[in-house]
Protein backbone atom coordinates (compact mmCIF):
# COMPACT_ATOMS: atom_id res chain seq x y z
CA UNK A 1 0.00 0.00 0.00
CA UNK A 2 0.88 3.40 -0.62
CA UNK A 3 -0.43 6.87 -0.48
CA UNK A 4 -0.04 10.39 -1.95
CA UNK A 5 -0.79 13.95 0.14
CA UNK A 6 -3.87 15.15 -1.80
CA UNK A 7 -6.10 18.11 -0.76
CA UNK A 8 -4.80 17.74 2.97
CA UNK A 9 -5.79 13.93 3.07
CA UNK A 10 -3.43 11.22 2.91
CA UNK A 11 -4.96 8.88 -0.29
CA UNK A 12 -4.16 5.07 0.08
CA UNK A 13 -3.89 3.20 -2.86
CA UNK A 14 -2.22 -0.19 -4.50
CA UNK A 15 -0.46 -0.07 -7.77
CA UNK A 16 0.70 -3.35 -9.57
CA UNK A 17 1.84 -3.75 -13.49
CA UNK A 18 3.59 -1.72 -16.30
CA UNK A 19 2.60 0.46 -19.14
CA UNK A 20 -0.35 2.82 -19.49
CA UNK A 21 -1.75 3.94 -16.11
CA UNK A 22 -5.50 3.06 -15.27
CA UNK A 23 -6.94 4.47 -12.52
CA UNK A 24 -9.64 2.80 -10.21
CA UNK A 25 -12.41 4.18 -8.09
CA UNK A 26 -14.56 1.89 -6.20
CA UNK A 27 -17.98 2.35 -5.58
CA UNK A 28 -20.33 2.48 -2.12
CA UNK A 29 -18.77 0.47 0.78
CA UNK A 30 -15.73 -0.40 -1.43
CA UNK A 31 -12.01 0.19 -1.53
CA UNK A 32 -8.59 -0.26 -3.33
CA UNK A 33 -9.16 -3.82 -2.38
CA UNK A 34 -12.88 -3.46 -4.40
CA UNK A 35 -10.83 -4.75 -7.77
CA UNK A 36 -8.74 -7.57 -6.30
CA UNK A 37 -10.10 -10.31 -8.78
CA UNK A 38 -9.27 -8.37 -11.72
CA UNK A 39 -5.77 -6.38 -10.96
CA UNK A 40 -3.66 -9.58 -11.67
CA UNK A 41 -5.25 -9.93 -15.47
CA UNK A 42 -5.36 -6.39 -15.87
CA UNK A 43 -1.77 -5.76 -14.49
CA UNK A 44 -0.13 -8.14 -17.12
CA UNK A 45 -1.30 -4.69 -19.83
CA UNK A 46 -1.41 -1.87 -17.33
CA UNK A 47 0.00 -0.14 -14.60
CA UNK A 48 -2.94 -0.62 -12.34
CA UNK A 49 -3.98 2.03 -9.14
CA UNK A 50 -6.81 1.13 -7.43
CA UNK A 51 -7.18 4.05 -4.82
CA UNK A 52 -9.38 3.95 -1.28
CA UNK A 53 -11.51 7.14 -1.27
CA UNK A 54 -11.29 9.75 1.81
CA UNK A 55 -13.17 7.79 4.65
CA UNK A 56 -12.78 4.00 3.56
CA UNK A 57 -10.39 2.03 4.42
CA UNK A 58 -7.86 1.72 5.49
CA UNK A 59 -9.30 4.55 8.06
CA UNK A 60 -11.48 3.53 10.22
CA UNK A 61 -14.10 6.43 10.09
CA UNK A 62 -16.48 6.82 12.52
CA UNK A 63 -19.18 8.50 10.40
CA UNK A 64 -18.61 12.09 12.15
CA UNK A 65 -17.83 15.23 9.94
CA UNK A 66 -19.00 16.80 6.74
CA UNK A 67 -16.21 16.50 4.32
CA UNK A 68 -18.11 12.97 3.26
CA UNK A 69 -19.22 14.33 -0.39
CA UNK A 70 -19.64 13.85 -3.90
CA UNK A 71 -17.63 17.14 -4.66
CA UNK A 72 -14.59 16.43 -2.55
CA UNK A 73 -14.58 12.96 -3.67
CA UNK A 74 -14.58 13.81 -7.38
CA UNK A 75 -11.78 16.50 -6.17
CA UNK A 76 -10.01 14.30 -4.53
CA UNK A 77 -9.41 12.05 -7.77
CA UNK A 78 -8.74 14.87 -9.81
CA UNK A 79 -6.15 15.60 -7.20
CA UNK A 80 -4.52 12.09 -7.01
CA UNK A 81 -4.05 11.93 -11.11
CA UNK A 82 -2.78 15.25 -11.11
CA UNK A 83 0.06 14.14 -8.25
CA UNK A 84 0.67 11.32 -10.69
CA UNK A 85 2.46 12.96 -13.31
CA UNK A 86 1.59 10.52 -15.80
CA UNK A 87 -0.37 12.61 -18.34
CA UNK A 88 -3.39 11.56 -19.26
CA UNK A 89 -4.84 8.14 -17.57
CA UNK A 90 -7.89 5.93 -18.19
CA UNK A 91 -10.37 6.01 -15.65
CA UNK A 92 -12.18 3.29 -14.65
CA UNK A 93 -15.46 4.04 -11.74
CA UNK A 94 -17.85 1.23 -10.45
CA UNK A 95 -21.24 2.38 -9.00
CA UNK A 96 -20.41 5.59 -6.87
CA UNK A 97 -16.99 5.08 -7.88
CA UNK A 98 -18.77 5.07 -11.87
CA UNK A 99 -20.84 8.52 -10.83
CA UNK A 100 -17.29 10.20 -9.70
CA UNK A 101 -15.37 9.11 -12.61
CA UNK A 102 -18.17 10.40 -14.68
CA UNK A 103 -18.15 14.09 -13.31
CA UNK A 104 -14.20 13.68 -13.37
CA UNK A 105 -14.43 13.20 -17.26
CA UNK A 106 -16.85 16.33 -17.32
CA UNK A 107 -15.18 18.72 -15.28
CA UNK A 108 -11.48 17.66 -16.53
CA UNK A 109 -11.05 16.35 -19.70
CA UNK A 110 -7.84 17.12 -20.12
CA UNK A 111 -6.74 14.46 -17.20
CA UNK A 112 -8.41 11.43 -18.96
CA UNK A 113 -7.39 9.51 -22.49
CA UNK A 114 -10.28 6.40 -21.94
CA UNK A 115 -13.38 5.94 -19.37
CA UNK A 116 -14.90 3.26 -18.21
CA UNK A 117 -17.70 2.72 -16.00
CA UNK A 118 -19.43 -0.22 -14.66
CA UNK A 119 -22.81 0.51 -14.05
CA UNK A 120 -22.59 4.08 -12.16
CA UNK A 121 -24.91 4.79 -9.34
CA UNK A 122 -26.78 7.60 -8.85
CA UNK A 123 -30.47 8.80 -10.62
CA UNK A 124 -31.63 10.74 -13.71
CA UNK A 125 -33.06 14.38 -14.29
CA UNK A 126 -36.42 14.85 -16.58
CA UNK A 127 -34.11 15.22 -19.57
CA UNK A 128 -32.89 11.46 -19.50
CA UNK A 129 -35.98 10.44 -17.46
CA UNK A 130 -39.26 11.97 -18.47
CA UNK A 131 -40.91 10.09 -15.30
CA UNK A 132 -38.61 11.41 -12.59
CA UNK A 133 -39.95 13.92 -9.81
CA UNK A 134 -37.58 16.60 -8.72
CA UNK A 135 -37.03 16.82 -4.97
CA UNK A 136 -36.10 13.41 -2.40
CA UNK A 137 -36.00 10.60 -4.13
CA UNK A 138 -36.17 7.38 -2.94
CA UNK A 139 -33.02 6.37 -3.27
CA UNK A 140 -32.17 8.99 -0.74
CA UNK A 141 -34.98 7.82 1.79
CA UNK A 142 -33.50 3.95 1.52
CA UNK A 143 -29.76 5.19 2.60
CA UNK A 144 -31.14 7.16 5.22
CA UNK A 145 -32.88 4.25 6.59
CA UNK A 146 -29.37 2.29 6.25
CA UNK A 147 -27.58 4.72 8.12
CA UNK A 148 -30.10 4.35 10.64
CA UNK A 149 -29.18 1.00 11.30
CA UNK A 150 -25.57 1.51 10.78
CA UNK A 151 -25.58 4.37 13.28
CA UNK A 152 -27.59 2.52 15.98
CA UNK A 153 -25.28 -0.68 15.58
CA UNK A 154 -26.53 -3.05 13.46
CA UNK A 155 -24.15 -3.24 10.92
CA UNK A 156 -24.86 -6.18 9.06
CA UNK A 157 -28.60 -5.58 9.38
CA UNK A 158 -27.91 -2.30 7.41
CA UNK A 159 -25.77 -4.01 4.74
CA UNK A 160 -27.85 -6.68 4.26
CA UNK A 161 -30.77 -4.67 3.47
CA UNK A 162 -28.03 -2.65 0.94
CA UNK A 163 -26.46 -5.43 -0.56
CA UNK A 164 -30.13 -7.62 -0.71
CA UNK A 165 -31.39 -4.87 -2.50
CA UNK A 166 -29.14 -5.08 -5.41
CA UNK A 167 -28.15 -8.61 -5.64
CA UNK A 168 -31.64 -9.78 -5.40
CA UNK A 169 -33.12 -11.79 -1.35
CA UNK A 170 -30.88 -13.57 0.23
CA UNK A 171 -27.53 -12.70 -1.39
CA UNK A 172 -25.66 -11.53 1.57
CA UNK A 173 -25.81 -13.92 3.43
CA UNK A 174 -24.74 -16.16 0.52
CA UNK A 175 -21.36 -13.77 0.19
CA UNK A 176 -18.59 -15.13 1.67
CA UNK A 177 -16.70 -13.82 4.36
CA UNK A 178 -13.86 -12.10 2.95
CA UNK A 179 -15.81 -9.71 0.77
CA UNK A 180 -18.50 -9.30 4.16
CA UNK A 181 -15.72 -8.18 6.23
CA UNK A 182 -14.72 -5.62 3.25
CA UNK A 183 -18.04 -4.04 3.56
CA UNK A 184 -17.93 -3.99 7.31
CA UNK A 185 -14.93 -2.05 7.10
CA UNK A 186 -16.85 0.54 5.46
CA UNK A 187 -20.15 0.08 6.75
CA UNK A 188 -20.29 3.98 8.43
CA UNK A 189 -19.24 5.84 5.40
CA UNK A 190 -23.24 4.96 4.58
CA UNK A 191 -23.61 7.31 7.41
CA UNK A 192 -21.64 10.15 4.73
CA UNK A 193 -23.51 9.24 2.13
CA UNK A 194 -26.50 10.40 3.35
CA UNK A 195 -24.98 14.42 3.25
CA UNK A 196 -23.35 13.79 0.28
CA UNK A 197 -25.42 16.11 -1.83
CA UNK A 198 -25.21 13.75 -5.31
CA UNK A 199 -26.76 15.56 -8.49
CA UNK A 200 -29.02 13.59 -10.75
CA UNK A 201 -27.09 12.91 -14.33
CA UNK A 202 -28.24 15.41 -17.35
CA UNK A 203 -28.73 14.63 -20.72
CA UNK A 204 -26.19 17.95 -21.20
CA UNK A 205 -23.66 16.26 -18.87
CA UNK A 206 -23.52 13.19 -20.49
CA UNK A 207 -23.90 15.00 -23.79
CA UNK A 208 -20.67 16.44 -23.39
CA UNK A 209 -18.31 13.74 -22.53
CA UNK A 210 -16.07 13.18 -25.86
CA UNK A 211 -13.21 10.84 -25.10
CA UNK A 212 -13.85 7.10 -25.64
CA UNK A 213 -16.16 5.61 -23.27
CA UNK A 214 -17.48 1.93 -22.61
CA UNK A 215 -19.77 1.08 -20.23
CA UNK A 216 -20.25 -2.22 -18.43
CA UNK A 217 -22.84 -4.35 -16.81
CA UNK A 218 -24.13 -7.65 -15.53
CA UNK A 219 -27.49 -8.67 -17.31
CA UNK A 220 -28.41 -9.50 -13.92
CA UNK A 221 -28.43 -6.28 -11.93
CA UNK A 222 -31.69 -5.35 -10.22
CA UNK A 223 -33.17 -2.01 -9.65
CA UNK A 224 -32.14 1.28 -11.59
CA UNK A 225 -29.11 1.28 -11.84
CA UNK A 226 -29.23 -0.98 -15.50
CA UNK A 227 -31.88 1.77 -16.69
CA UNK A 228 -29.30 4.79 -15.53
CA UNK A 229 -26.48 3.09 -17.49
CA UNK A 230 -28.58 2.76 -20.65
CA UNK A 231 -29.82 6.27 -20.58
CA UNK A 232 -26.29 7.68 -20.05
CA UNK A 233 -24.95 5.37 -22.93
CA UNK A 234 -27.67 6.78 -25.21
CA UNK A 235 -26.34 10.22 -24.94
CA UNK A 236 -22.43 9.80 -24.38
CA UNK A 237 -21.12 9.81 -28.13
CA UNK A 238 -19.78 6.90 -29.22
CA UNK A 239 -20.26 5.06 -26.46
CA UNK A 240 -19.84 1.33 -26.29
CA UNK A 241 -21.97 -1.04 -24.08
CA UNK A 242 -20.68 -4.62 -22.89
CA UNK A 243 -23.50 -6.56 -21.18
CA UNK A 244 -21.96 -9.82 -19.12
CA UNK A 245 -24.42 -12.80 -19.17
CA UNK A 246 -25.20 -14.29 -15.49
CA UNK A 247 -23.56 -11.33 -13.76
CA UNK A 248 -24.64 -8.63 -11.46
CA UNK A 249 -23.61 -5.39 -10.23
CA UNK A 250 -20.38 -7.29 -8.85
CA UNK A 251 -19.73 -8.20 -12.44
CA UNK A 252 -15.72 -8.29 -12.37
CA UNK A 253 -16.30 -10.53 -9.15
CA UNK A 254 -18.47 -12.61 -11.13
CA UNK A 255 -16.97 -12.53 -14.42
CA UNK A 256 -13.63 -11.52 -13.45
CA UNK A 257 -12.43 -13.28 -16.94
CA UNK A 258 -14.89 -11.76 -18.93
CA UNK A 259 -14.76 -8.26 -17.36
CA UNK A 260 -10.72 -8.00 -18.44
CA UNK A 261 -11.59 -9.74 -21.80
CA UNK A 262 -13.90 -6.40 -22.58
CA UNK A 263 -12.04 -3.89 -20.41
CA UNK A 264 -8.44 -4.48 -22.56
CA UNK A 265 -10.14 -4.83 -25.65
CA UNK A 266 -11.70 -1.51 -25.27
CA UNK A 267 -8.18 -0.01 -24.11
CA UNK A 268 -6.10 -1.69 -26.98
CA UNK A 269 -7.95 0.09 -29.50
Amino acid sequence: MQTLRVNGYDMAYLEVGAGAPLVCVHGTLGDFRTWSAVLGPLSKARRMISLSLGHFFPEHWNGVGDDYTMAQHVADVIGFIEQLETGPVDLMGHSRGGHISFRVAQQRPDLLRKLILAEPGGELDRSLDPAAVPGPSPRAARFAALAEKIAGGDIDGGLMVFFDAIEGDGAWARLPAAPKQQLRDNAFTLIGQVGENRQPYKRVEAESIRMPTLFVGGTDTRGALPAVLRALAAHVAGAQTAMIPGAGHWMFEQAPQEFCRIVLGFLAR
